[in-house]
């Protein structure tokens, strides 16, 4: 486990522990000795530590032959190609070895954002709400940017045209720009992980709502990909890849 000692981190350990199928072979955390992940026989790491850390932490994953399950948010197109590119350069020891990179492990999360991609063709408007506790570190959550990114590829797919929108003044005002999709940012004390998707028509609205109230909700998606990366060599982006949701 790489940053046990976060809140998410002690909760997998926890969840894993409790496994009958799983064993915690080791607990890694800032400024320990990476040693201790490769040299303690370790079949899969997860990694659940900061945005600035994550990608060197997964290719030093896959030096030590060691597949990887990332929940760590901050990933760019670029820095997923490196890992993949990484993985098919690797020596013997690592041939064969997956990644999974989730931006959310909520089963209720993952069900939403593939809502909103199936729904997304049928609506003109359509804008995305994130809401997390103030000690996150990114904005718009990883999960937020995947929702927006099926959104528009749904979307232009379909051959929709932008979203209507007549703003000429206070651009700030109107979120990040996802693939012309906004994303709106709210950070509150209280809250854990929270989710709105947005859609409309002339008349009608369609409102998809996840809420997250304890990370203990998003176990059972982190040890099903624990389980499934090991039969899945590459990069996977995504735990729906993982569910049969066709």
């Amino acid at each position: 486990m790489l940053g046990a000692a976060g809140r998410m981190g002690q909760t997998v350990c926890a969840a894993v522990e409790a496994a009958p199928d799983l064993e915690l072979v080791a607990r890694f955390d800032a400024g320990d000795d990476f040693s201790v992940v490769a040299g303690s026989g370790a079949h899969v790491a997860v990694d659940f530590t900061i945005p600035a850390v994550t990608e060197a932490n997964v290719h030093a994953l896959i030096d030590a032959g060691i597949h990887a399950v990332v929940g760590t948010t901050g990933w760019t197109d670029e820095s997923r190609t490196r890992v993949t590119e990484h993985l098919a350069q690797a020596g013997p020891a690592s041939q064969g070895l997956g990644v999974l990179i989730a931006p959310n492990f909520g089963l209720s999360a993952v069900l939403a954002m593939t809502f909103a991609a199936k729904a997304a063709r049928y609506f003109e408007s359509a804008e995305v709400i994130e809401l997390h506790h103030p000690d996150k570190v990114d904005a718009p959550s990883g999960t937020a940017r995947h929702t927006a990114r099926a959104i528009a590829a749904a979307r232009a797919e379909a051959g929709l045209a932008p979203s209507p929108d007549a703003t000429e003044s206070g651009f700030e005002a109107r979120g990040a720009d996802v693939d012309g999709v906004r994303v709106h940012a709210v950070r509150l004390r209280g809250l854990v992980a929270h989710e709105e998707i947005l859609f409309g028509n002339v008349g009608e609205q369609l409102i998809i709502r996840q809420d997250s109230f304890d990370r203990v909700s998003f176990m059972p998606g982190v040890l099903l990909a624990v389980r499934e990366v090991v039969t899945r060599p590459g990069l996977t982006v995504g735990l729906e890849n993982v569910l049969d949701l066709t």
